[in-house]
This record gives structure tokens, sequence and C-alpha cells, in this order.
């Protein structure tokens, strides 16, 4: 789960260092949960309430964050908290059931029941939800889900909004029921009954008053930005959250190049075809990890000197030329050495 264009300002997050190296195993769920509820929300997709096995309180979190739920064979997946950020004792999930699944949301349909205990990693958001008199939300499918506190803050705020919710299905839609109260602020496009939307038209021209946030599947995601350009969008006014990779070119250079590791001084050589995040896990950098592919910011580490090669999906354009943060489970480096603050 990704943004992709200008973001609020980013705390840092980069890992403490605690005296033990995390491996790669040693990932990002440091917490238990309890299934407390298992509930249809459309066809194919189940809603999941997840609390502390001993009732306290969880992690407070923002619109747009995500948790990594880890299940008992290890499998780790992100999912967008969609429930009530005021409720201290539970967190909600929607997970839809992917048909080229590998585990994660197959177990999760088929085998999964309230009393179950999972992993439970986070609270993170890289989808912030920044001030805006007006907001513009396009979901697709299961992209509703980071959408709805947004939709509630909006509320709260007393900003105006509206929700464009796009799927192939009302049957396939999750949460539909929730976004009746609010009327004709919420734009049903499901395709069977009104064929393939035009996203061009559906955002409108820039507004100077106006975010735009979208969620949803690649293609989606890739019209959403290609509107935007097109109308001339000032840049981080249209931020997406994606539930996969982008694709990324080549890396910037094709030879090793160094890394420092700030806090020990130590010096690690990373070799073409080794991540960074390896190569400075197995010199004794704590840093976690979750995803490994660039989307869930879980690793994001703060840069001190040199030029990273940004290939995650997380950053946006004036992060990346700020260089002051990189992702290294995917990131490299375009100068022969890198300073990080690990």
């Amino acid at each position: 789960m990704t943004l992709t264009a200008e973001a609020a300002p980013r705390p840092n997050r980069a890992a403490k260092p605690s005296g033990t190296a995390r491996t790669t195993d040693q990932r990002a769920a440091d917490q238990q949960a309890v299934v407390t509820a298992v509930e249809r929300a459309a066809d194919g997709v189940v809603a999941l309430t997840l609390a502390h096995p001993e009732g306290r309180r969880l992690p407070d979190w923002t619109p747009g964050a995500h948790v990594d739920l880890v299940l008992a064979d290890g499998t780790m997946r992100q999912y967008s908290l969609c429930g009530d950020r005021w409720d201290a004792h539970a967190y909600r999930i929607g997970v839809l059931r992917d048909p080229a699944s590998r585990g994660g949301s197959a177990t999760i349909h088929d085998t999964l029941r309230a009393g179950d205990t999972v992993g439970l990693g986070g609270p993170r958001n890289t989808f912030r939800l920044v001030p805006s008199p007006r907001y513009v939300f396009v979901a697709g499918g299961i992209g509703v889900t980071p959408l709805l506190p947004m939709i509630r803050q909006a509320e709260l705020l007393g900003a105006d909004w509206h929700l464009f919710y796009l799927g192939r299905s009302r049957s396939t839609m999750a949460f539909l029921d929730e976004l009746v109260p609010h009327g004709q602020r919420v734009t049903v496009l499901a395709k069977d009954e009104a064929g393939p939307s035009d996203i061009r038209a559906t955002i409108g021209p820039a507004r100077a008053d106006t975010k735009v946030y979208a969620c949803g599947p690649q293609r989606l995601l890739d019209g959403v930005l290609a509107a935007a350009e097109a109308d001339r969008w000032p840049e981080g006014w249209v931020r997406v959250e994606r539930f996969a990779a982008a694709e990324q070119g080549e890396p910037a250079r094709a030879q090793a190049f160094d890394v420092v590791l700030a806090r020990s001084g130590a010096t690690v050589t990373v070799a073409p075809g080794t991540t960074v995040l390896d190569a400075i896990q197995a010199a004794g950098a704590a840093v976690l990890s979750s995803c490994r592919v660039g989307t869930c910011g879980t690793c994001e580490v703060a840069v001190l000197d040199g030029a990273p090669d940004h290939r995650d999906s997380i950053l946006s354009p004036a992060e990346r030329r700020a260089n002051t943060c990189m992702f290294p489970c995917v990131s490299r480096s375009c100068s022969d050495r890198l300073v990080l603050d690990v």
C-alpha cells in the first residue's frame, strides 16, 4: 500500500538500535491480536475485527493507516484499517479473496475464525489525509477500505467531499450499507450497471481547494494519475495508494556501492543482486521489514548523505528530490556511498 504523490511531513521512523540484529525472518509483527468477528462484507470480501488478547487498548492510528497481519504459517500481508479510529479496543480490516492467492487471503477466508490469534504489526501510515477544504475520493473495489476513515475525518472537520466508488457489481462492493446515509455525496459506479467509467471526467478539472485520494487496482490508479497529469493538477494534490508495487526500470547503477551505518560506523558493500536491506541486516543493523517490495513503509531509514536510487512505490516526487529517507528493501544508490542513520 503506497502513496505516490506529495505527502504530509513524514516522521523519522528509522529503527533504533536494540543490541540484537533482526533477521529477515524477524519482521514487523511484535504484537498479537485475537479475531473477535469474521463477517461477510460483500461477495468475496470478509471483514475482520481484531482486539488485544487481554482486552487492552490498541495503538492509535490515523486515516489511511494499515497493519501487518501475520497468520499461523508465517504468511504476512498488509491491510488498511477501515473501522472507527476512535474505538481504542478494536481494529477492522477488509480482506478480498484473491483468485491467485499464495496463501494469504485464501487462508483468511477459508480457515480464520473468531477466537483465532494472529500476529499484528503497525499501524503505519504512508497514505495520510492532509488538510483540505474539499476532497474527491476514488475507490476501486476493496480500495474503499482506507477511504472510509478519511470520509469520517472529513465529516468531523466539516470539509466538503465526494466519493466515487467503482466496482464490477454492487454485490462485490464492500461496505455499501455504511455509505447509504451519505446520500448524494457517494456515487456508485457499478460496471454491470453503468459500463466502464471515464476516470478523467470522474475526477474533473484541477481545483485549488481540492485534494484527490484514490485507492484500488493498478489500472484505476494509472488512469487517475494520467488524468491528473492531463488536467495539470498541482503536484501533491492527487494521491494514490497501490495494492502492488509499481513497475520500475533498471537500477541507476549496475556496480556495487558502499553503505555506511552511521550509528556503528560500519561500512557495508552492497553487491549487484543484493538488496540494501539484506546487506545491512547481515551487518547487524536492526531494521524492521515486512513487504520487501517497497509498498508498506516498514523499513524506512533516514539518509544522512549520498543520493539514493528510489525504487519504492511510496515516496512522492518531492520526497524523492529531498533524499532524506529511503526504503532499503528495494531502493539502491546513485552514488558510490550512502550514509544511513542506522
